[in-house]
């Protein structure tokens, strides 16, 4: 059975290491410089100086903590998750995927001042099916089935091992399910998922920006379904 919290590695090997005071000081520093036009990558280098952040530290800024122009225009494109019902939906999919399986394992995950949730696994282009991912997969379907979009397009990066085959095996669960739609493998899914017409459901930056309208679906299920209770958050720093 998939965890059901999000304590595991988290609370156990992560949580006593950070200081989370420190960390969130750090992050008000950061959004001061970004807010002021300083170059990001500039920017985190010089704050993570000034409070001696390790790597992990570093990529929870990095993830988190976005200026308030660029927070307040992909709030403004966030939609409910009740939204899809009878609508289109295109699944970033390893994104979601990911970020869930990363809830279910325990491993940290972030609740930006953008309103989304991220995970800082960074496996993508190392990506393998487990155990956790059957997991992840019965959360996606099992609220698709529910709030039933008319359509749902689930895409896959091709350039990541077995990519083709885990499309093959998700569209034979859409069909199980009765989920009208299509998984595809290809190269670059950021191509289409930007045009896509309906609703992408994603928490990468990049293409949140390009996208006119956005469900976080794999922070709706963190925090409505798995319950996740430790979450990093930098949600209200504005």
């Amino acid at each position: 059975m998939p965890r059901r919290d999000c304590k595991g590695l988290f609370l156990e090997d992560v949580k006593e290491d950070l200081q989370l005071k420190e960390l969130y000081e750090a992050g008000k520093d950061f959004l001061f410089l970004l807010d002021r036009g300083y170059p990001r990558k500039g920017s985190l280098e010089l704050v993570g100086s000034r409070y001696q952040l390790d790597r992990l530290h570093r990529d929870l800024l990095h993830r988190g903590v976005f200026s308030k122009r660029e927070s307040t225009l992909r709030k403004e494109k966030l939609l409910p998750i009740e939204r899809i019902r009878g609508a289109n939906v295109a699944l970033d999919g390893y994104n979601v995927i990911i970020t869930l399986e990363s809830a279910l394992k325990g491993l940290p995950l972030i609740h930006a001042n953008d309103g989304v949730i991220r995970d800082i696994a960074g496996v993508s282009s190392r990506y393998k099916i487990s155990k956790t991912t059957e997991g992840a997969l019965g959360l996606i379907f099992n609220l698709l089935h529910n709030l039933e979009p008319i359509y749902t397009l689930i895409l896959l990066d091709s350039p990541i091992s077995l990519s083709g085959v885990f499309a093959t095996n998700l569209r034979e669960i859409m069909k199980e399910r009765q989920i009208n739609g299509d998984a595809l493998a290809v190269k670059v899914p950021e191509r289409y998922l930007k045009d896509f017409d309906g609703i992408v459901a994603t928490s990468d930056s990049a293409l949140i920006n390009q996208s006119r309208q956005v469900v976080d679906m794999a922070g709706y299920i963190i925090k409505e379904i798995i319950k996740c209770e430790w979450l990093i958050s930098f949600k209200n720093l504005l």
